[in-house]
């Protein structure tokens, strides 16, 4: 028996942070950096837009299936009356949660932005000076995009989602006979915030749901308005794709089809403003047939991730400075991306460093004479994409490019199809999914001719450089033939959909990993057993496997002291008899926590992986993931340096209490924003000197 099947038998004596639960803690975190009143008030703006898009995905996928789940249409591992009971609890939090939203919206960012001389009109009329302004704007932009649907029972009107809707009560003036009205506000024709003309220093901004809300008389005349209350709704945005399909053309077409129905999804939250009447609301339920479960209380304004468009006519100093990608002076005097890896690895940190040096080192694959193959997985790929031009470059130079695609990443589907599409038309092979697996790695693999050194790039991160600028990652550059059969290896078992393959360092989900995992922490375990030291750093975005965090409480109780850093979903409980020896912090600041970092002390010797793994049960069971060490010793102390810096943050850092509190890490000490540290010691660190004339 493994470890793997000696941990998932034993019996379970441990409790757990309901997954869904626990991201809404993690959102709730972004919230909060809204409601810090030293950031520049654009920046405030930006984390409370990253929320409100947050809480919409989490309802289109999340919320949706759990909502399939009870309808006994989708397959997973609860049963409906779990479902239910999660449901429960997702509404009652994110209820919570949204009174904090508006209140930071109206008592901290609307009042800080008329301090800048920024004044947005909210909750009233616009003033006497703007209403030719607003009535010129309303004919001339608004007016001949809108298209008001009366409501009536037994006539069905589809929502789409994530559209802003207006419901009107009105009544005719002379028979009183009452109306309800549907009004789609134009998205795509005219902006969210309308700018009006500047007074007395003042700029002015209105929303175009006032816009319409002023001219209602002029839109229904001879009817008496009597409310306008906004709505929205999500619907299940998942595709469900036939695992069982091993068909790439069938594969890209069921894809086609679906994405084109995800707007048209069952319903998996009806959001309404706080202050429509109850009648009101009742008649609308009965009418779309939305079921209380379905509500979720809102405000007068809502898509509010739309905040993140509001113009900003001040400037700069209302926005959050973000250090720009940091060239690497080495890189820049070699020239030559393959003559730099050459003499030793080379280790990239994205954003802190720019993304140029990866799209430098696939041209000069493209180029180079001798380069015979090259081999790539892609799972998010961006619009437009230099890499993706790279590839076609080296395609079209002669050389055998190969490229697995992976066609089920959420959300970007359809761009991943087009994108294969372009490349297969070039002369590039692509190979698709893998029925029931997910290919998550993001690995790739330079071969070269006779004795010339071949290279394996290696990363926590996508190969999208939209992405790059946004998501902390690491990727490592490197020659060491035995990473780089690993890696061709593995490329060789996708294509030859192997059901088993052996690698020498490299870890691979559903191969090597969970036991290795295991071995290593059985290991911490029995250093301590013997008196020594036991300690495990573990960096990833998300924990959720039980058997993995029964792992991790099983050292604790043995003695290991265990620092995690995990930025969204922790389903381990801290504060308890059996995980007293470990801490949990979690790190929102102005870019995304991406990279995924494992270190065991090992009795000094100090083992690191980087790794594109979360121990998700999804990561972990259902998915082809790669967790790689570092062997130069100079990069080595340069990782765990900058995971020493991010565990002493007592600035933007939290732990996670055993209440799924997020509690500010704050102490006496020096202040450290590990962000920022890490920029500051990226981009001034000197490595040692290279030979550029070799």
């Amino acid at each position: 028996m493994n470890l793997a099947e000696d941990y998932s038998m034993k019996e379970k004596k441990y409790s757990y942070f309901k997954r869904d639960v626990s991201w809404l803690s993690f959102n709730y975190r972004v919230l909060m950096e809204a409601d810090d009143e030293t950031l520049p008030v654009y920046e405030r703006i930006r984390f409370l837009s990253i929320y409100a898009s947050n809480l919409e995905e989490f309802y289109e996928v999340r919320v949706s299936e759990h909502r399939g789940n009870i309808l006994k249409k989708n397959f997973v591992d609860e049963s409906a009356e779990t479902s239910e009971e999660s449901l429960d609890n997702i509404t009652r939090e994110v209820n919570r949660q949204q009174q904090d939203f508006y209140r930071i919206f109206h008592e901290g960012i609307l009042p800080e932005l008329l301090r800048k001389k920024i004044f947005l009109y909210h909750d009233s009329r616009p003033e006497a000076f703007h209403l030719d302004d607003v009535r010129n704007y309303f004919n001339d932009e608004v007016f001949p995009f809108l298209s008001p649907v009366t409501i009536q029972k037994g006539v069905r009107t589809f929502i789409r989602d994530r559209r802003l809707y207006l419901i009107v009560k009105m009544s005719d003036k002379v028979s009183a006979e009452p109306y309800y009205v549907l009004i789609k506000i134009p998205f795509s024709k005219v902006p969210r915030f309308i700018p009006l003309p500047a007074r007395d220093g003042v700029y002015y901004y209105m929303f175009v749901d006032d816009i319409i809300r002023a001219n209602l008389p002029f839109i229904f005349p001879g009817y008496d308005v009597e409310g306008c209350f906004s709505i929205k709704i999500s619907r299940d945005a998942d595709i469900y794709i036939n695992d069982n399909n091993s068909d790439a053309k069938e594969i890209v077409n069921e894809i086609r089809t679906k994405v084109g129905k995800r707007k048209t999804g069952v319903l998996s939250r009806f959001m309404y403003d706080r202050a429509m009447p109850r009648d009101m609301l009742d008649y609308i339920c009965a009418t779309f047939d939305i079921e209380a479960d379905d509500l979720v209380v809102g405000g007068r304004y809502m898509n509010l991730q739309d905040l993140i468009k509001l113009p900003n006519p001040v400037g700069a100093e209302l926005e959050q400075t973000v250090p720009q990608p940091a060239r690497v002076e080495y890189l820049d005097r070699i020239g030559s991306m393959f003559k730099a890896v050459m003499q030793d690895d080379v280790l990239l940190h994205f954003p802190y460093q720019s993304f140029d040096y990866l799209l430098r080192f696939l041209m000069e694959a493209s180029f180079d004479k001798d380069v015979e193959e090259i081999k790539i997985t892609q799972y998010r790929v961006a619009e437009n994409s230099a890499v993706i031009n790279s590839l076609i470059s080296a395609a079209q130079n002669g050389k055998k490019v190969t490229v697995f695609v992976e066609l089920k990443a959420r959300f970007d589907e359809e761009n991943n199809v087009s994108t294969a599409e372009e490349m297969e038309f070039a002369g590039v092979k692509i190979i698709y999914s893998i029925p029931g697996l997910k290919v998550h790695a993001k690995v790739a693999v330079i071969l070269r001719k006779g004795d010339n050194k071949d290279f394996a790039y290696l990363s926590t991160g996508n190969f999208n450089e939209k992405t790059a600028r946004i998501y902390s990652d690491m990727a490592l550059l490197t020659c060491n033939s035995e990473l780089v059969e690993d890696v061709n290896n593995l490329f060789v078992g996708l294509e030859q959909k192997a059901d088993s393959l052996t690698f020498k360092h490299l870890l691979v989900a559903r191969f090597n990993m969970v036991p290795e995992i295991i071995r290593m922490i059985e290991r911490e375990i029995e250093h301590v057993k013997q008196g020594r030291k036991g300690y495990i750093i573990l960096k990833m975005n998300g924990l959720h496997d039980k058997q993995m965090i029964d792992v991790l409480y099983r050292a604790s109780e043995s003695g290991v002291v265990i620092d995690l850093i995990v930025r969204g979903i922790c389903c381990l409980v801290p504060g308890q008899p059996y995980s007293k020896n470990v801490r949990i912090t979690r790190i929102v600041d102005m870019f995304l926590e991406h990279s995924r970092v494992w270190y065991f002390y090992n009795d000094g010797k100090e083992d690191l992986y980087l790794t594109s793994s979360d121990w998700m049960r999804r990561n972990i069971s259902r998915r082809i993931e790669t967790a790689f060490p570092v062997l130069c010793p100079e990069i080595k102390s340069e990782i765990i340096r900058i995971l020493r810096l991010q565990l002493a943050d007592n600035v933007k850092a939290c732990t996670i209490d055993e209440n799924l509190n997020n509690v500010f890490k704050r102490n006496d000490n020096a202040p450290v924003r590990a962000q920022q540290a890490i920029y500051d010691f990226v981009a001034s660190r000197q490595l040692k000197v290279f030979d550029v004339d070799s």
